[in-house]
């Protein structure tokens, strides 16, 4: 009997110990699983989070609450009228172009009736629209400067007055460069994203030698010389500002002391919060990633200061608001690992329809005085975000912490500290979006260039895209915005810069959007 019972205890301890094996190895291929699944979603699906949501996931049960039952439905004359195409668009897109009208008559010998051989005369006009397109045009400026001198001081005196003629300044002296073409280099690096080896190929292909390290050179001076004093000043006006927006993103640098060439350096990014009279777009670039550069960089700004989850921000002597945004795409990704027919109704869709609710309410107030912004959220948005958390934590004791959901409640919770701040103050914002929003035209750059040469490089690059993107902001185009830059600093006085930021009073009406 004793044998019996501890074979059986024996046989009871390798079973235990295989259905606990068995378990482990389950959780360990839905864990693959899902990651399997989120990277074929990254890779194949569609990167929008709306996509992937039922509108409000049914939580505001909008069926329900706009029903009217005893409501006719529409005829369909009702319905189709009722979405009819805007009359005259094409004519409003065109009124501000130059229109060059092109008359087809008919001789006078071949206006006669086919039928009876009478005169024609012209009953009407067909008209058809035609798009021109002009391609640029490349010449050289001569710029003579007439010199003069008295004639009488050349035959009667030991001095001679010599007085020229006067002159713009040149944007680089002894060179070839012009306003108008370094500023079409720069637009067509940083807004059309054309790296300098494409610009040098087109340059050839119209019969001129430009070769892409003149270009860099033009760009780097232009930028050091009559850019950089522009940036000092956006960058003073940014920090006079009580609520900022702070990002950052990789960018490889050739030519950098003390790193290999494939080491990442990083391209910061601030920027003014929404309802900005005059909005700011400020790049930096430095060599890492250490939060010691927007501590430095933020050192004269006192408010709030909105980032995504990096805890390097949060070491900053500021109040920091954290992104809801980053947050629900946490889930948003957690609920991509999920079969299809389980989804509705399941925790992950739950804790996005409660982040729905509360971006749904800031969509409700965002026009409102921040002051009743900031009421109304204490009194309506605050218990939600309460109960959520409180939710989220209860979650957690019944959550795989390994498991996409796991990450994201553990992600969410890391983060509550600094995404409640969110409620301090009716001018802080919800998400972080905007400057992701504003990091994306580098980004989008950096795909076509891969990489900067050289710190100078890279320093330029930042200080070109802070005048372009601020510049865009402020409803200037950047190309007419530029030029008029490079013909005006050079000849301006330090006083004079302060009106020829992209709100100053001397910004020519021809570089606004019209």
């Amino acid at each position: 009997m004793e044998k019996q019972a501890a074979a059986s205890k024996q046989w009871s301890e390798i079973v235990a110990e295989k259905d606990a094996r068995i378990s482990e190895l389950e959780t360990l291929v839905a864990y693959y699983e899902a990651q399997l699944k989120l990277a074929k979603h990254k890779q194949f699906g569609s990167s929008s989070e709306r996509g992937d949501i039922p509108e409000q996931l049914g939580l505001f049960d909008e069926a329900e609450h706009t029903a009217v039952p005893k409501q006719p439905e529409p005829t369909l004359e009702e319905v189709t009228y009722t979405r009819r195409k805007r009359v005259g668009k094409r004519e409003d897109d065109l009124s501000g172009l130059p229109t060059e009208v092109v008359e087809h008559t008919l001789p006078e010998d071949e206006r006669a009736c086919t039928a009876c051989g009478g005169g024609l005369h012209e009953m009407g006009q067909n008209t058809r629209r035609e798009l021109e397109i002009i391609p640029a045009r490349v010449k050289v400026i001569e710029h003579k400067q007439s010199v003069y001198s008295c004639r009488y001081c050349e035959k009667h005196s030991d001095q001679t007055p010599i007085v020229k003629a006067p002159t713009p300044e040149p944007v680089i002296k002894g060179s070839l460069a012009s306003p108008s073409a370094v500023a079409h280099i720069m637009h067509q690096k940083y807004v059309m994203c054309a790296p300098l080896y494409r610009q040098e190929q087109d340059w050839q292909r119209r019969g001129i030698a430009l070769s892409r390290q003149t270009m860099a050179n033009w760009v780097i001076r232009s930028s050091t010389d009559w850019l950089e004093p522009l940036y000092e000043r956006m960058r003073t006006r940014l920090l006079e500002h009580e609520v900022l927006h702070a990002d950052e993103t990789v960018l490889q640098v050739l030519r950098e002391p003390g790193k290999k060439a494939n080491t990442n350096s990083y391209m910061w990014l601030y920027r003014t919060s929404g309802g900005t009279k005059h909005p700011i777009v400020l790049y930096e670039y430095q060599p890492t990633r250490s939060s010691a550069h927007p501590k430095r960089f933020l050192s004269d700004f006192e408010g709030y200061l909105h980032t995504d989850g990096y805890d390097g921000y949060h070491k900053l002597p500021l109040t920091v608001v954290g992104c809801w945004a980053h947050m629900r795409r946490k889930f948003v990704d957690a609920l991509k690992t999920v079969p299809l027919q389980e989804r509705a109704g399941s925790d992950t869709q739950q804790v996005i329809a409660r982040i729905a609710a509360l971006f749904h309410l800031e969509s409700l107030w965002k026009d409102l005085p921040s002051e009743e912004r900031y009421e109304r959220r204490l009194a309506q948005s605050k218990p939600l975000a309460d109960a959520l958390f409180t939710w989220l934590e209860a979650l957690m004791a019944t959550t795989l912490p390994k498991m996409p959901l796991g990450k994201a409640i553990l992600y969410a919770l890391g983060q509550r500290r600094w995404l409640m701040h969110v409620y301090l103050d009716g001018r802080t914002e919800f998400s972080n979006n905007r400057a992701e929003n504003s990091i994306r035209p580098f980004v989008i750059g950096r795909k076509n260039w891969l990489f900067c040469n050289s710190q100078k490089g890279a320093r330029a690059s930042s200080v070109v895209y802070s005048i372009i993107e601020t510049a865009k902001e402020n409803g200037l185009k950047p190309f007419e915005y530029l030029k008029f830059l490079f013909e005006s600093v050079p000849n301006a006085t330090t006083g004079q810069l302060d009106r020829l930021l992209p709100w100053g009073k001397d910004v020519p009406t021809s570089c606004r959007v019209s």
